[in-house]
């Protein structure tokens, strides 16, 4: 039997024996092995073995920083090996607010995302990985590429985490089993019992509601982020599971299963929904000339409600009934995988039902999350309603 050990030398050997003796002077495997071990079960119904408080783990997508970073807000880089160069490329607003605040975060290694040509393989054992966490979605994508196999037999074991199929069922379990895995286990239930309170304020009220008091919502996914692309729409997953917890029926439910798809703008205006919801970020890293609501912490709200009425111009739009009773509200895109949803679930509630939620107030909501959670305040535009 080779051993621990000799398997990561006979890995690294096939990957290329100049790496993979620079590689084993830097003592590849003394994380994990210096490390208790535990056994989790991931998101994808696998049991995995785990170092307990692992001290190298890379983020597969930099956006589960969103979930990783409530276990330590003093220090939240400390436990990571490398995150996915997705957070600055696709959320250059939340990126730059933590740079501010640990300007050190800029020598944390990105790696491409895990289920990306760009991920190596190479360069997570390069960096002495305990653990690859990586999204629930890219698991059939991972498996076929041999990702997890070639680093399993490293030693180094992947797990998989939910916040974006099926965030309103997988946050919570997603949240503690992060928590076991970076030995924060505290801090994870004192998260997961926050957010279990604050859905659970609209939950409580919405799943009383008749069919007939749930209004047609049609929800545009990422609208303007291609200008010639009109529209993509969320299925039962997702943001469409937003809408249905805060009380309103999902136009895209009606067509797709699951995380949605094309629709034609001519169909909307058929069936003429009585709200229409649009889900937006900064997007100028990655798509340059986008016409997006560019809601984050460095969006102002003039310039949110310049932007969401440039979006209502494009054909057909003017038309609808909801844009002419100024029923159109703008969200932060980056909410569909991130366990902060509550908050935008709140924020929808109140916009669909005033009259049930008047005493609900998401922007105190989101401010608490910051002052007990995260490290950095509240600014910026994350929702906007059209005026």
């Amino acid at each position: 039997m080779l051993g621990l050990e000799g398997t990561r030398r006979r890995v690294l050997g096939m990957l290329g024996g100049a790496f993979a003796a620079v590689a084993l002077i830097g003592g590849l495997s003394t994380a994990a092995v210096a490390q208790d071990k535990i056994t989790v079960t991931d998101l994808a119904g696998r049991t995995v073995e785990v170092p307990h408080g692992a001290r190298k783990v890379i983020l597969g997508e930099g956006r589960m920083f969103y979930a990783t970073v409530v276990f330590n807000k003093d220090n939240p880089f400390e436990q990571l090996a490398a995150i996915g160069d997705d957070l600055p490329k696709f959320d250059p607003d939340t990126w730059n607010k933590y740079l501010a605040r640990f300007p050190n975060a800029k020598d944390v290694p990105t790696i491409g995302a895990a289920a990306s040509s760009d991920f190596s393989v190479e360069k997570a054992l390069e960096l002495d990985v305990d653990v690859l966490v990586v999204t629930l979605g890219f698991y059939d994508k991972i498996k076929e590429s041999g990702i997890i196999d070639t680093l399993e037999k490293a030693g180094v074991p992947t797990v998989f985490v939910d916040f974006r199929e099926r965030p309103t069922q997988n946050t919570v379990p997603s949240i503690l089993l992060l928590g076991r895995i970076f030995g924060k286990e505290a801090q994870a239930q004192e998260f997961a019992d926050f957010y279990m309170s604050e859905m659970r304020k609209v939950y409580n009220v919405t799943v009383k509601l008749k069919q007939d008091e749930r209004p047609l919502v049609f929800a545009e996914q990422a609208a303007g982020l291609d200008p010639a692309v009109c529209c993509r729409s969320f299925g039962s997953f997702n943001f469409g599971e937003f809408i249905t917890e805060a009380g309103g029926f999902n136009w895209g439910s009606k067509f797709f299963s699951g995380a949605g798809g094309v629709v034609n703008p001519e169909k909307i205006i058929v069936d003429d929904p009585a709200y229409v919801m649009v889900t937006g970020a900064n997007w100028s890293n990655s798509n340059p000339g986008n016409i997006a609501v560019w809601l984050g912490y460095e969006m102002t709200e003039e310039k949110a409600q310049a932007q969401l009425k440039g979006l209502m111009q494009r054909t057909g739009f003017p038309e609808l009934t909801a844009v002419k009773n100024n029923n159109v509200m703008a969200v932060y895109h980056q909410f569909y995988q991130s366990p902060y949803h509550f908050v935008a679930v709140q924020a929808l509630a109140k916009w669909l039902h005033p009259d049930k939620f008047a005493d609900l107030d998401p922007h105190a909501t989101f401010k608490e999350l910051h002052e007990r959670f995260l490290p950095i305040d509240v600014s910026g535009v994350f929702w906007t309603s059209l005026k």
